[in-house]
C-alpha cells in the first residue's frame, strides 16, 4: 500500500532519473521543497518497502517495483491533465496542480475509462508520454533545446510542467509541443541561444533552453 506522500516521492524520483544521473538527496529535497533530513527518512522507508535502492551518501534509484508504482501515478496524472485540457478546456499552465490533487484519489478503473473516453492519447498536454496500464512507457528520441546546434531545425516535443509561470512564458514564445523551431546562433561558454519560433526571433538562456525538449529534424526540412 502506498500513500500520497510515497507516490509523490516515487514520481519525483522517476522524473529526476530521466536526466540520466543518479538522484541525490539534495536534488530530491530541492524538487520536493522539503528538508534533506525528511528526505533521508522517507528514502529509508522506501528502501524497506523495496521500492528504491538507497545507500547513505550515494545516489538513490528506483527498483523495478518502485518504477512500476511511479509509472502508475504518472499515468493517472497525465491522463487527468489531458482530460482537463481536452474536455474542460483548462489552460495547460493550470492543469498540473489540479492533476496533482486528483491523482491520488482516482481508481485505476476510472483512469482506464478516462483513457478510453479520450481515445488513448499518447502524451499529456505538455508532451510527456502517458504510460500504459501495464506500466510501459515509450520515451521519444529527443534532446534539450540547449543541446541543439546552430542551423538545426527541430520540433518541440516536451515542455517542463512544474512551473505555471514558465508554461505561460513558453506558450507566449511559441515553445509548445508540435511547434517548429530553428536555432540560428549559439553563444559560446553556455551563453544564450538565438532561435526562430512562431515566426519570430528569440534569444534565451539555460533557464529556458534546459526546460524544453525537441526532436531534431533532417537538414533538408524546415519547421513552419
Amino acid at each position: 500500500m502506498t500513500s500520497p506522500a510515497i507516490e509523490d516521492y516515487l514520481k519525483t524520483l522517476y522524473a529526476l532519473e530521466r536526466t540520466g544521473e543518479g538522484v541525490s538527496t539534495s536534488a530530491l529535497a530541492g524538487r520536493l521543497r522539503i528538508q534533506p533530513a525528511s528526505v533521508t527518512g522517507m528514502l529509508k522507508r522506501l528502501a524497506d518497502m523495496a521500492l528504491v535502492a538507497y545507500t547513505p551518501y550515494s545516489a538513490t534509484t528506483l527498483t523495478a517495483d518502485g518504477r512500476r508504482a511511479a509509472l502508475s501515478v504518472i499515468r493517472r496524472h497525465r491522463l487527468i491533465e489531458r482530460f482537463l485540457v481536452d474536455t474542460l478546456s483548462l489552460p495547460w499552465d493550470e492543469v498540473h496542480d489540479e492533476a496533482h490533487k486528483l491523482e491520488h484519489a482516482l481508481s485505476s478503473k476510472l483512469v482506464d475509462r478516462i483513457e478510453i473516453f479520450l481515445g488513448y492519447p499518447a502524451t499529456c498536454p505538455h508532451g510527456s508520454p502517458i504510460p500504459t496500464a501495464e506500466g510501459e512507457v515509450v520515451e521519444s528520441e529527443q534532446i534539450l533545446l540547449a543541446d541543439l546546434p546552430a542551423e538545426q531545425s527541430a520540433i518541440v516535443s516536451e515542455v517542463d510542467d512544474e512551473d505555471a509561470a514558465f508554461l505561460r512564458y513558453a506558450s507566449a514564445w511559441g515553445l509548445v509541443p508540435g511547434a517548429g523551431i530553428k536555432v540560428v546562433d549559439v553563444a559560446p561558454f553556455q551563453g544564450p541561444i538565438t532561435f526562430r519560433a512562431a515566426g519570430r526571433m528569440r534569444s534565451a538562456g539555460s533557464e529556458v533552453t534546459r526546460r524544453v525538449w525537441v526532436r531534431p529534424m533532417p537538414a533538408t526540412e524546415e519547421p513552419e
